[in-house]
């Protein structure tokens, strides 16, 4: 079933960050709508795209019945988590079973239990397999939705999606077609020729013995025998040249179609799984390619069948200029070649090596921990030997001196292919249980310390193995994308950077050297990367403005350029001007912020995020007094604050911004309860709720009140508490410099009463200014 079955004739367009009166109510109801409601309102031109997301692994149908259920579960966690996993496997499949029975249409209560049986002959044995499917689909989910929201694509994306892509396929499909169609009309041809030869051959061996009997032998008779005969060796030779001239075309349409059209598929699909590497759009297309593969494929071994079938006609009946051995040896030669590179081409890694435990961010390896990979072979024939073995290899054939370290797969490292009953019977082999060590050295040296970082040594991960079918023995072997290895999760963000930065750059499948000399990227490339990750792992990419203030941050006024360019220094290596840390190390900290701490409030496009204090000022200046905005620090690594907007008496305009929360606070108070309890002192006057309004206008509690969710405990006989965040501001806060202390930890009624009394409210002080 499709989705635009699913689609509700209505439509309507995702809301940009809030910025305006208007536009606040719309956003605010829209994100209370479910991600599958969401979804079904798209464009049909994204719709498609979310098409391609749901097959036999993940049927559309359990998403539209399950959608509520589906979307309570975290199911990013249980993709590295096979204890989780299995608990919402059986989950699954119960929710399953209440929807099936409560349906009243037959088809669908059966279609439901046929659905049922086919996840649980996938994923019983290996629930995390589900799990990984549908975080995946969900995540693209959120990246779709997410690029309805920005008002263009960038340009990679938009090179993904070429609109001709679709009539490429279409004539692949009728060329591969038309090929196909004539190898089989060339089978019927060879048994017309075999049907007429053995006529021939009855018709000559009765004359010869006529010939050794017959009294009279230049009869009439005879006569006409021998010109039937010559007559029928004529049609003999014409339906051999024919059938030979037939396959030579054959061929060369092949050969075309696999240098023209298949090779740059190949290819292009090599180059999406880069992009998809990094964020970019899901993968897909890998069916299309294996189908495409497995045609052709069948076509040349048909056709060398047919070869050594007239090679095998010949040793009945030949004759002088025989057109078949003249040409045999020249036809074998070069349906030979193209079985053997089309064979070798369709050796793909198709999921390239990853952590578990970090599914979102492939290629780096940590030492001591499992990873998997996946190789497939996209040919799909009956006569390949199923005991097909490959073998791993770290570094294979990389040059001395290239790295500092060394490593070496530390468990089994090879397995057999097997045949996926779920992916249409095709070969591949799933290394789950990968594990590198480094090497140790005795002379205690590593030998070319100090050329490049831990995180730009590049890495591969190779793999061989030894097909052979119908005679035929190719050695196949095809490698990863470049990896980084790390001793230390801290090295984590250093790898990540040099993973998109490689991916973004080049589509060359093992330039070692490349941090050797890395080529510079421009700001366009850069910027919708740098989206991506926030779509990838905060569940929302960031809108032009949004962009435009991290421009400014990296680039400063050159941000107006779209093609300005941006060194690997300069994005990963290089402190921000008076800072101790780099830009991507900055932005790192805040991804990492959203995902475990603010992923509720970022979701609801509440955090206005990148935007700077000058801004600010003037966003709040016309505001009711108590309007606030959230922001991320651009001082602290990892820091969130909030700065509002109050009006004294004399019509002045004053800011007051908290010092910015980090993940330690955040890790013992809830950010939206934050917001919701946090209070101010001044003048020892009794405690204040500053905040009022988020920006523009939307009253505190209708913003954040559905996540609020630490309540007063009730433990008797105990008299509840509330944590309760507060700030001292003080009236000299314009003249004197503002106190850094931490407004940690929150206190409740009774210590913040206690303290009131007995230290004169010297309470943590808070910044009225603009430093943070």
């Amino acid at each position: 079933m499709s989705l635009p079955e699913y689609q509700k004739k209505q439509k309507s367009k995702c809301e940009v960050h809030v910025v305006n009166e208007t536009d606040g109510a719309a956003a605010h109801m829209q994100h209370r709508m479910s991600q599958w409601k969401q979804i079904q309102q798209l464009e049909i031109r994204l719709l498609e795209h979310v098409d391609y997301l749901y097959d036999d692994n993940f049927p559309m149908d359990i998403r539209q019945g399950l959608s509520s259920w589906i979307e309570s579960q975290d199911w990013d966690i249980a993709a590295s988590d096979e204890s989780m996993a299995s608990v919402l496997f059986r989950d699954l499949l119960s929710q399953l079973d209440k929807v099936r029975l409560q349906e009243q249409n037959f088809l669908q209560r059966h279609n439901m239990k046929i659905i049922q049986q086919q996840l649980q002959v996938k994923y019983t044995t290996n629930p995390i397999v589900m799990a990984r499917v549908i975080s995946t689909c969900l995540r693209e989910e959120r990246r779709i939705l997410s690029s309805a929201c920005t008002q263009e694509q960038g340009p990679l994306e938009k090179s993904l999606q070429n609109p001709v892509a679709l009539e490429k396929h279409k004539h692949m499909d009728n060329r591969v077609g038309i090929i196909r169609a004539s190898v089989q009309l060339m089978d019927q041809a060879v048994k017309y020729i075999e049907d007429m030869q053995d006529d021939f051959d009855f018709r000559f061996k009765t004359l010869q013995s006529r010939e050794s009997t017959d009294t009279r032998p230049n009869s009439e008779m005879m006569k006409q025998e021998v010109t039937r005969l010559q007559e029928m060796l004529n049609r003999l030779d014409y339906e051999r040249k024919e059938i030979l001239s037939k396959m030579d075309d054959g061929i060369k349409e092949i050969d075309d179609l696999m240098t023209s059209q298949l090779n740059p598929e190949l290819q292009d699909w090599k180059r999406r799984q880069q992009i998809a590497a990094i964020g970019g759009p899901l993968l897909t297309g890998l069916e299309q390619l294996q189908s495409w593969f497995t045609l052709i494929a069948q076509s040349l071994f048909q056709m060398k069948r047919q070869l050594d079938k007239l090679v095998e006609l010949v040793v009945k009946v030949t004759y002088e200029s025989d057109p078949i051995p003249l040409q045999k040896h020249h036809l074998e030669e070069r349906i030979k070649y193209l079985i053997y590179n089309l064979i070798k081409s369709s050796f793909v890694v198709e999921k390239q090596p990853c952590m578990p435990t970090h599914p979102q961010k492939p290629l780096i390896i940590k030492t001591g921990v499992q990873f998997t990979t996946k190789v497939r072979l996209l040919v799909k024939l009956p006569e390949v030997d199923y005991q097909l073995k490959v073998k791993t290899t770290f570094d294979k054939d990389l040059p001395s001196g290239r790295v500092s370290r060394q490593f070496f797969i530390l468990t089994n490292n090879t397995k057999v292919m097997d045949i996926e009953d779920y992916s249409n019977g095709c070969l591949s082999v799933d290394f789950r249980h990968l594990q590198l060590k480094e090497k140790k050295y005795i002379n205690g040296t590593k030998g070319n310390e100090g050329l490049l970082s831990v995180t730009e040594e590049l890495h591969s991960l190779s793999f061989e193995a030894c097909f052979t079918v119908q005679g035929l023995t190719i050695d196949l072997e095809t490698c990863s994308l470049p990896l980084v290895v790390i001793s230390n999760v801290s090295q984590l963000p250093g790898g990540w950077a040099s993973v998109m930065w490689y991916n973004l750059l080049t589509d060359e499948p093992r330039n070692m050297a490349f941090f050797g000399n890395p080529p510079r990227a421009t700001w366009s490339q850069l910027s919708e990367v740098l989206s991506w990750q926030f779509s990838t792992f905060a569940g929302k990419g960031l809108n032009k403005e949004q962009l435009n203030m991290l421009g400014e941050k990296l680039l400063g006024q050159h941000v107006s350029c779209s093609d300005y360019h941006v060194s690997w220094s300069k994005f990963s290596k290089e402190n921000i001007p008076g800072k101790m840390f780099s830009f991507w190390m900055w932005l790192d900290s805040i991804l990492e912020l959203i995902k475990k701490h603010l992923l509720p409030v970022w979701n609801e496009n509440y955090i206005m995020g990148f935007v700077s204090k000058e801004m600010e000022r003037t966003l709040l200046k016309d505001r009711e007094p108590g309007t606030f905005l959230l922001r991320f620090s651009e001082s602290h690594l990892g820091g969130i604050t909030f700065t509002w907007v109050e009006h004294n008496v004399n019509g002045g305009v004053k800011f007051n911004s908290v010092e910015p929360y980090t993940k330690n606070r955040l890790s013992a108070l809830p950010f939206p309860d934050i917001i919701r309890d946090y209070k101010v002192i001044s003048d020892g006057v009794v405690p204040e709720t500053p905040l009022k309004f988020l920006y523009p206008n939307i009253p505190k509690d209708e913003a954040f009140g559905r996540l609020y969710n630490s309540q007063p405990s009730k433990v008797h006989p105990y008299i509840p508490s509330t944590l309760i965040p507060i700030s001292e501001l003080r009236t000299h806060a314009f003249t004197t410099a503002p106190s850094r202390q931490s407004p940690e930890p929150p206190m409740t009624p009774g210590e913040f009463d206690m303290l009131s009394e007995q230290l004169c409210f010297v309470i943590d002080s808070m910044s009225s200014t603009y430093s943070e």
